[in-house]
Formats: structure tokens, sequence, C-alpha cells
């Protein structure tokens, strides 16, 4: 990813405050797919975090876009 920085955001899931750490490819497409679903960024990450077992949150946010990206952008089904 031609050393794109790794950029830091806090987020709000089930009542509880915690950071998540995405590159910023990452960030502006997860933007995009909850724009194209109509919720909002924090929500996406909620329904992604329900899903994910023992995946870490930034892996399973990651796996989530791609997975979107490789269906031709429509919204991705967690494993």
């Amino acid at each position: 990813m031609n050393g794109e920085s790794v950029v830091k955001r806090s987020v709000t899931i089930a009542g509880h405050s915690t950071s998540v750490s995405l590159e910023a490819a990452f960030w502006d497409a997860l933007r995009d797919l909850a724009r194209r679903r109509g919720v909002s960024v924090q929500s996406l990450i909620g329904e992604i975090d329900s899903a994910r077992g023992a995946q870490n949150l930034s892996s399973a946010i990651r796996v989530f876009v791609l997975r979107a990206a490789q269906s031709g952008g429509e919204a991705a089904e967690q494993a």
C-alpha cells in the first residue's frame, strides 16, 4: 500500500468505546459501504463486530471491505 499510514479512530460499540486502527483506504471504503447501506460507519462497525467471533476487529473490518470489493461493491456478508 505504498507505506500508507494507519489511522486510529475511536468508535462506540454496544455502549463501549474502543479504538480501531485501519489504513486510510479501508476507512474510505468502509465509509462508502456504510453510505450505500444507508447506515452510519459506527453502525456498520457494530454489525461487523457482532459477527466477527474471536477475530480481531480491525482484521474483521478489512476482510469485510475485501469481500465487498470482491463482490463488486455489494455489501459483504460476514462468514
